[in-house]
């Protein structure tokens, strides 16, 4: 087995979506950097994406409710509107996701009341529907609820529905093609990784013919389907919204690697190698992991990997388009700058209005009234934030055979 290099780096961020990593320098330090690049104006994107990636990610969830709309070039006060009802009607894709939703019962914290949870089962429906609604060229799969509860538990609705949609489009587009084919494709990036760095286990895994159906569910749910804690769930987020589309292949590598003992001590046989590694233990060394996710992307780039034949026959969109995400993220201005134009934009357009004042006055359009409508909204964002706020402890969730046969048929 290689061992994989470590490279020392400047710091700084490049467009291959390649994320430099520092020592940890203290967590009051990390704290004041990522402080200052969320003031700065434009907002220092190199240096939150170190954040993310760096030993211990984002830290807290209330600065990941502030960084993430950054790394996904998200304005916070200019968030689309809650789904109304009539998203559900006659949509393609109601019976499924709902079917999705309602036994996903294990991605809510425990303890959660059961009314609480029906809303955000609610919401969560509306969310998935009104991104596919918005985006016709997008088709839902499943797994992909999975995504859209964490980042429903962590933001609340409409920045749920807000990051749902810039994900959907560029970091899980390939997951969304009307076939499977892309995303076999994704999954293809894995063998040649592991036969760089330890070809004794990779031709094992070939003679076992376990191919990467057990890596399925850790790709297309970014992890959220397969761990049982929250906290490793948002770290792992905290990453790949840092990195390139591809680094959760990667990070399937490390994984596998980590494991490396396990899997040569178990029988040659498809189905017992298959057994042991869609079952991710609950202890893993998840820094480490990362670290070693990014040094195996600087060694092993997707541009190397893909000159192999069996990766040149597809095109990846996310691949191909995340250059100009990147680039796009670069030139945003700190949200005390946005809160001042919105305002301005605000006491604009309502000057003639009577009875709006404060956020009413602050939010564009018809918004300030949507937000004054009180009682059920103030209810939902309450419980949401409740949701937020609670123990997060996920019990451990099904592998990649559980994504039911029609996934399964589409892989073949």
């Amino acid at each position: 087995m290689k061992r994989i290099k470590k490279k020392k780096q400047n710091g700084g961020v490049r467009v291959n979506g390649s994320v430099t990593r520092e020592p940890s320098c203290g967590r009051k330090q990390k704290l004041t950097e990522i402080h200052q690049a969320l003031i700065s104006d434009p907002v220092d994107i190199e240096t939150l994406r170190r954040a993310a990636a760096s030993r211990g990610g984002l830290l807290t969830d209330d600065l990941r409710r502030k960084v993430w709309p950054k790394l996904l070039n998200i304005n916070v006060y200019d968030l689309p509107y809650k789904p109304g009802r009539n998203v559900r009607e006659n949509h393609k894709d109601y019976n499924q996701v709902v079917l999705d939703v309602r036994r996903s019962m294990k991605r809510f914290p425990k303890g959660m009341p059961t009314a609480e949870r029906a809303v955000l089962q609610e919401q969560l429906i509306d969310i998935i529907l009104e991104v596919l609604k918005r985006n016709p060229q997008l088709h839902y799969y499943q797994g992909y609820h999975d995504v859209a509860v964490t980042l429903l538990l962590l933001v609340g609705e409409r920045m749920a529905l807000a990051m749902l949609d810039t994900l959907s489009n560029y970091h899980l587009r390939d997951f969304m093609d009307p076939t499977m084919d892309s995303t076999k494709h994704i999954l293809n990036y894995l063998m040649p990784i592991l036969e760089q760095v330890d070809l004794e286990l990779h031709d094992f895994m070939i003679r076992a013919e376990v191919g990467t159906i057990f890596a399925l569910s850790w790709l297309i749910t970014w992890y959220g389907h397969v761990l049982s804690e929250f906290k490793h769930t948002l770290r792992l987020y905290d990453f790949f919204l840092a990195s390139h589309p591809l680094m959760p292949i990667y990070l399937a590598a490390t994984i596998v690697l980590h494991r490396e003992k396990e899997v040569k001590q178990t029988e040659c046989d498809m189905a017992m190698v298959h057994h042991l590694l869609s079952r991710i233990p609950q202890d893993l060394p998840y820094e480490i992991l990362i670290g070693q996710a990014q040094d195996l992307f600087d060694q092993y780039p997707p541009s190397l990997l893909a000159k192999r034949a069996a990766l040149q026959s597809r095109k990846s969109l996310s691949i191909s388009t995340f250059q100009a995400f990147q680039l796009s993220t670069l030139h945003q201005r700190p949200d005390s700058v946005l809160q001042r134009l919105t305002k301005a934009q605000g006491s604009t357009t309502s000057r003639h209005a009577s009875g709006q004042t404060g956020l009413e006055a602050a939010l564009p359009g018809d918004r300030g009234q949507l937000w004054g409508k009180g009682n059920r909204m103030v209810k939902m964002a309450v419980w949401g934030l409740s949701a937020t706020l609670g123990a997060a402890v996920f019990a451990v969730a099904q592998t990649a055979l559980d994504w039911g046969p029609e996934v399964l048929l589409q892989l073949f």
